[in-house]
């Protein structure tokens, strides 16, 4: 785990959240260097490394119009995962995450009888918890500190045997996340996402894998996507509980108002998250 690296997403974070709070202001270089509490030099090499834009630019990804541009453009998921393309980074969750449910009696049971191997480890987002059951993806939420993760994994399978071990599992969480901002590449074999939910939130979630990345859906939308036009607000409550972070996307709904709304792991991170799919996308078509 590399703690620099935990330092340089706070540092970023803190310039994120003033630049989406004060954008109308359209925060100068010096002002976002303070924030981050580095030199403006310093600041722009780090920032540019991390987003692969400008902080101007990411800036920009940021803002109710852009989102309201976003929403309308994704205005049938099925369309958009189509007109993605196979080749297209934005197909990557939607090929590349398959979803499994556990048994109704593991559901039940939380996980009785399961053992799920978990580690902390580093993003760009910051500090994670990945637990595996049976080579599936079965947890990964991310963390304000790492002394957080055996709770998070008692909390999301109370039953399961815990077994600490990140050096086990330290080839699936390269596949996670890109070791760049460079477009993702596909990793060897699907990664497999085993999900204690109702049979309502396993629709609810398998249809954010159909939100390209760099893409953006509202709540409404999700809800059609299921079938069922009236349930936003339910819809909305399952998106909430997502237990599997980044891969299962739920960072890519908003209100339909263009809002961001809410999210379980922090809208800083939510705002990074965004700004930094959208780069990659931008800078794929290059």
């Amino acid at each position: 785990m590399n703690t620099s690296n935990t330092y340089t997403y706070e540092q970023i974070a803190r310039a994120i959240e003033h630049l989406t709070t004060h954008f109308r202001e359209q925060p100068s270089l010096p002002e976002l260097a303070g924030q981050a509490n580095v030199s403006e030099f310093h600041f722009q090499r780090l920032f540019t490394e991390w987003a692969g834009v400008s902080p101007k630019k990411f800036g920009q990804y940021l803002t109710l119009d852009y989102a309201k541009e976003q929403l309308r453009r994704g205005a049938s998921l099925s369309a958009v995962a189509q007109d993605a393309g196979l080749s297209g980074t934005g197909r990557l969750h939607d090929l590349f995450v398959t979803i499994e449910g556990v048994t109704p009696g593991q559901f039940k049971g939380g996980g009785a009888g399961l053992e799920m191997t978990y580690g902390v480890f580093e993003g760009p987002f910051g500090l994670y918890v990945l637990g595996i059951i049976n080579e599936k993806v079965a947890l990964l939420q991310f963390l304000d500190d790492a002394s957080q993760a055996e709770l998070v994994a008692q909390t999301s399978w109370p039953e399961a045997h815990l077994h600490h071990d990140p050096a086990q599992l330290q080839l699936v969480a390269n596949d996670v996340f890109p070791s760049s901002t460079t477009p993702a590449t596909m990793p060897a074999k699907p990664l497999a996402v085993l999900l204690r939910g109702s049979s309502f939130q396993l629709r609810v979630w398998e249809a954010l894998l159909k939100i390209p990345e760099g893409r953006l859906a509202s709540y409404d939308q999700i809800a059609d996507a299921i079938g069922q036009p009236t349930a936003s607000r339910a819809v909305g409550t399952a998106i909430g509980s997502n237990p599997i972070g980044y891969l299962i996307p739920c960072h890519r709904v908003i209100k339909k108002t263009g809002l961001f709304g809410g999210y379980r792991w922090g809208m800083g991170r939510k705002q990074a998250l965004l700004g930094w799919e959208a780069a990659r996308v931008e800078n794929s078509s290059f």
